[in-house]
């Protein structure tokens, strides 16, 4: 009966995973079209590819045994991401641009030098626990990225930027691999994936709130320099009007 529930809730997580993975593109469709990034924020994308690359090495068989479903979807995960944070390069301004690739540069060698040491230095339970440590960490990093918007949602009483369906799957995919992880009594599944429930719960929290309120974003403090804080930059303002349809979804 646990075997069947370890399953049933594997797969309950790479459902609601890949919802989760597939939520910002009403994101990237307004990107695209607007051919610029407004405030959004590419952070949360950039740490969600890490989050992907370690989570699916750390899934394989010769890593860690009985958690080929964590490989599948992290692995799906990473491609999606790698797609958002290229669209973003393209589309972001030139100092967002140059923050990003620094990050992404970044992401790169982090899974890289974890992928080389735990196959060419560590064998067995070392190599499952070096690989587990190094997932839990961007894992728990990954799904606190969100905090800068969550920040702004409470600085200007408004979910513009902050979706509901990205906040429900967050919740959704936590709960899902946090049982996951408790049913096959594995920490660095179970420990991230409950942070990411509470945090998923936080945003509904917020969400609820200030849901009335969506569309009509208030003027946040500025620095000295004129951009936004949070450093998410700043629209001009004829973009500003011509981007607030009160009945668009708002992605982070």
């Amino acid at each position: 009966m646990g075997d069947t529930l370890h399953f049933v809730f594997g797969i309950f997580g790479n459902a609601t995973a890949l919802f989760l993975f597939l939520a910002p593109l009403i994101t990237f469709k307004r990107i695209v079209i607007n051919k610029s990034t407004e405030q959004f924020s590419g952070i949360p994308y950039v740490m969600t590819l890490l989050n992907c690359l370690l989570s699916a090495w750390y899934g394989l068989p010769f890593v860690s045994p009985h958690n080929i479903l964590v490989s599948t979807i992290n692995g799906t995960g990473a491609a999606i991401e790698l797609i958002y944070v290229l669209i973003f390069l393209i589309f972001a301004p030139n100092k967002e641009k140059r923050k990003i690739f620094g990050l992404f540069t970044f992401v790169l060698a982090v899974f890289s030098a974890v992928a080389f040491v735990s196959l060419f230095a560590l064998h067995g339970n070392k190599r499952k626990l070096f690989c587990g440590f190094a997932a839990t960490i961007f894992s728990i990093i990954m799904y606190a990225s969100p905090l800068s918007i969550m920040r702004i949602v409470i600085k200007t009483k408004s979910v513009e930027f902050m979706p509901f369906f990205l906040s429900l799957f967050v919740f959704l995919c936590g709960t899902s691999w946090f049982i996951y992880g408790l049913l096959g009594k594995d920490p660095f599944v179970a420990v991230p994936n409950g942070f990411g429930c509470g945090l998923g719960a936080a945003q509904l929290i917020l969400y609820a709130i200030y849901r009335d309120n969506k569309g009509e974003t208030k003027k946040a403090s500025s620095t000295s320099d004129g951009s936004m804080e949070m450093g998410l930059g700043k629209p001009h303002p004829q973009e500003k009007q011509s981007i607030t349809h009160p009945s668009q979804d708002r992605q982070v």
